[in-house]
C-alpha cells in the first residue's frame, strides 16, 4: 500500500509541472466512446464465439453438455457479458440451445434433422462437383490430392480425430474452390450442425479406409473433367454417409448389430465410369 501511495504522489507532482503528463493521466481515466466500447466488446465476443465453436466441433464440449458461465468465463479469461453474447451467436448458428431456467446446452441434433441436412448437402455437393470438374486448375487438384494423402496417413495411424478434421477441411476446400460465396456460407452452417454425427460415424475404425477411398475417387472424378461423373461421385459419397449415420443411430438404440455395411446395390452408369477410372489409375 505504501508503495502505491508513493507512486500516486509522484504522479501528482509530475502532473502539476508537466501538462502532457496531466493530460495523459486524465485520458487514462476517461471511459472510451460508446462506439469504441462496442467494437472492443464485439471483437472479444467473436473471439469467445470462435473458441467455443472450436471446442464444440472438436468434441471437447459434448452433445447435451451444459455450458456453465462461471467455469467457461474462468477458463477463457473473460467476463460473462461477451460469453452470453457468444452463446446467442452460437444458438443462431444451430450449435447450442437455451432452455428456460436451466441454461445453455450443446445441441444434440435428432436423427430426423440430420437426415434432412444430409439430403440438402448431397444436392449442394453434386453442384460443387460439377462446377469443379469444369473449372478446377492442376494446382488445385494437387492441393486436394495432398489432403487425401494426409487422410490416408491418418488412417494408417488409426487417428480418427485427425482424420475427422482433415475430412472437414477437404470438403470445405472443395466448396470454397467452387467459387459460390452464398453456397459456401450455407454449406458451412449445415456442416457445423452435422459435425457431431460425422465424427460419430468415423469413430468406427473399420470405416476410415472406406471413407478415405471415397475421397480418393472424388478427386479422380473431379480431375477427369467430367461434370456428371464428379457430381455423381460427390452426391453418392454424401448419401452413403447418410446411410451410415442412420445405421449407427439404430445400432446405438440396440435395433441393429454392430457390423460392416452390406454390399451395395448395382451402381448407376456414372458410378461404373468411376470404377473404370479407379482401375485405370
Amino acid at each position: 500500500m505504501a508503495v502505491n501511495c508513493f507512486l500516486l504522489i509522484v504522479d501528482n507532482r509530475q502532473a502539476q509541472t508537466n501538462p502532457d503528463i496531466a493530460l495523459s493521466s486524465m485520458s487514462a481515466t476517461i471511459a472510451p466512446h460508446p462506439t469504441i466500447a462496442l467494437l472492443q466488446t464485439s471483437s472479444l465476443t467473436s473471439v469467445v464465439q470462435g473458441e467455443l465453436e472450436r471446442m464444440i466441433l472438436s468434441g471437447e464440449l459434448a452433445p447435451g453438455e451444459k455450458l456453465t458461465e462461471v467455469a467457461l468465463a474462468a477458463r477463457l479469461g473473460v467476463s460473462r457479458g461477451p460469453l452470453r453474447e457468444a452463446f446467442r451467436m452460437l444458438e443462431e448458428a444451430g450449435l447450442v440451445r437455451t432452455e428456460k431456467n436451466r441454461g445453455v446446452f450443446v445441441r444434440d441434433i435428432p436423427i430426423e434433422e440430420a437426415v434432412e441436412i444430409f439430403d440438402l448437402r448431397a444436392a449442394m455437393d453434386e453442384l460443387v462437383g460439377r462446377r469443379l470438374a469444369e473449372k478446377i486448375t492442376p494446382a488445385q487438384v494437387k492441393e486436394i490430392r495432398a489432403l487425401v494423402d494426409q487422410m490416408e496417413q491418418a488412417v494408417k495411424g488409426k487417428d480418427a480425430r485427425h482424420y475427422h478434421l482433415l475430412n472437414l477441411q477437404f470438403h470445405d476446400r472443395l466448396v470454397e474452390l467452387a467459387g459460390n460465396g452464398k453456397l459456401t456460407a450455407i454449406y458451412r452452417k449445415l456442416i457445423k450442425e452435422l459435425s457431431l454425427f460425422r465424427r460419430l460415424n468415423l469413430a468406427d475404425g473399420w470405416l476410415l479406409p472406406i471413407s478415405a477411398n471415397e475421397h480418393r475417387q472424388i478427386v479422380k472424378a473431379i480431375a477427369s473433367g467430367d461434370p456428371e461423373l464428379a457430381g455423381r461421385a460427390m452426391f453418392d459419397h454424401v448419401i452413403e454417409s447418410k446411410e451410415r449415420t442412420i445405421k449407427n443411430n439404430l445400432r446405438q438404440q440396440g435395433a441393429a448389430p454392430a457390423a460392416p455395411a452390406p454390399a451395395r446395390a448395382p451402381a448407376p452408369p456414372a458410378r461404373g465410369r468411376l470404377r473404370r477410372l479407379e482401375k485405370a489409375s
